[in-house]
């Protein structure tokens, strides 16, 4: 059984985030999307977790639904992301970590322990806590050993595990002698599998991604699809382990370069290097002199342990598909979301109503945004939304687009038609076949 899965999400609690996520907004998106399971988010919120359990009943093992829901609705998996700041190794730490939870019941104990320990858990939905990631993790796993700790956007360079500004250079010397029992990492929107395959200590762990969603538009700009016996939440943590014959299929990814710290730079100063540029160039700003937001992509050259040699393969459908040579991990895809690609076809703001009414009319017709994506013939997406459309889609699934990498707080800029093809991209859609 595949399940395409987003595991990391906020709720309207969370400091930053669209009021339009809850769980009946969340519910309806993760179908237009095709995602089968996500993430509750914030479970450590108190109003949020009392709606929580309000909306929500157990439709399996630790995998829940929404009351009165169709049958074909996503289910949702308990999960929280805890924000710790400390002092460790004379510098200050800032690591996110995400906390999944078989049960209620669990949720509560946990809750409960980090109260006592001073947490003030109504102050956002992703709490700010001083406790160290380690700590974080022993009371959750104190609680019950069957919770999955899974450091978030680990190599964001502010809030993350290896992060270049405030984070470490090992899982160990984060997790101490809990770092057997972390058993995956998840990208962020700056670094995609490839990269991660590079670490020594990665190799035993899984690498799972999400879309850290703060609106329902953004869910499932990345995901992780399980191939699973049974959706439950043993079966999704046996998966993560690589046991009991669950595992990761596949996972679908973010262009990196579309992440905003995959280069070294400062926005302020307009600067922006390359690995080789930093390499050569430094980390220290030339316009004002302070030190530069060390990017993803050098963060990991700096802790990777060599190369890895990958392949690609071109589907059916024309998708192009990322694997390691020696076949030890699960492949991926990387996508632009279709918002986007909207987006620069018709020449409007991703969130105008122009955009959004075409995402709709579209999905309406072909199915959820990953089939149109993924799976749908592309003669079909010019029967329903016209050639430019179909062109556009073909261009992402084969990887022929150009970006500007993202830095220091920059989100990287997704050209679908290049330079040289400016003119005819200004050309408008047929938005009566989309209509």
């Amino acid at each position: 059984m595949k399940v395409v899965a987003d595991l990391q999400i906020h709720s309207r609690f969370a400091r930053a985030v669209s009021p339009q996520m809850v769980i009946p907004v969340i519910s309806q998106w993760a179908g237009k999307k095709g995602i089968d399971l996500v993430a509750t988010g914030d479970w450590t919120h108190p109003l949020w977790f009392r709606e929580l359990q309000t909306n929500l009943e157990e439709a399996a093992e630790g995998i829940y639904k929404a009351k009165d829901a169709p049958e074909a609705s996503a289910n949702f998996l308990l999960s929280t992301e805890v924000s710790s700041i400390y002092s460790q190794g004379g510098k200050v730490r800032k690591v996110h970590t995400l906390i999944f939870a078989p049960n209620f019941k669990t949720v509560e104990s946990i809750n409960r322990e980090l109260t006592k320990r001073g947490a003030n858990l109504l102050s956002d939905g992703r709490p700010i806590v001083g406790l160290s990631a380690k700590q974080v993790a022993e009371i959750a796993l104190e609680v019950n050993s069957d919770c999955l700790i899974i450091p978030a956007h680990a190599w964001t360079p502010h809030f993350s595990l290896y992060g270049s500004v405030s984070g470490f250079d090992s899982i160990e010397e984060c997790f101490g002698e809990l770092a057997s029992s972390i058993y995956a990492i998840e990208t962020g929107l700056s670094s995609d599998p490839a990269m991660n395959w590079r670490i020594e200590e990665l190799e035993a762990r899984s690498v799972v991604s999400f879309s850290d969603a703060h609106s329902p538009q953004k869910l499932g700009r990345e995901a992780t699809v399980f191939d699973l016996t049974e959706l439950s939440f043993g079966a999704i943590r046996a998966a993560i382990m690589g046991q009991k014959g669950e595992g990761i299929a596949h996972t679908i990814e973010f262009y990196p370069e579309e992440g905003k710290y995959h280069y070294t730079g400062h926005r302020n100063c307009k600067v922006v290097y390359s690995p080789n540029e930093t390499r050569k160039l430094g980390t220290i700003c030339p316009v004002c002199g302070r030190p530069l937001t060390v990017g993803v992509m050098s963060r990991v050259e700096h802790l990777a342990g060599g190369e890895v040699e990958t392949k690609s393969d071109i589907d059916s459908f024309g998708v192009r598909w990322i694997k390691d040579s020696q076949g030890k991990r699960p492949p991926y895809v990387m996508l632009v979301p279709l918002l986007e690609i909207l987006s620069e076809a018709l020449s409007s703001g991703v969130g105008s109503q122009k955009v959004l009414g075409a995402y709709d009319a579209l999905t309406a017709q072909l199915g959820s945004e990953f089939r149109v994506l993924l799976e749908t013939p592309i003669d079909e997406i010019e029967r329903v939304s016209g050639t430019r459309m179909a062109e556009a889609v073909s261009k992402v699934r084969s990887g022929d687009i150009s970006i500007e990498p993202g830095y220091d707080g920059v989100f990287g800029k997704v050209k679908i038609w290049k330079e040289s093809g400016a003119k005819d991209a200004e050309a408008p859609i047929d938005q009566g076949m989309l209509f």
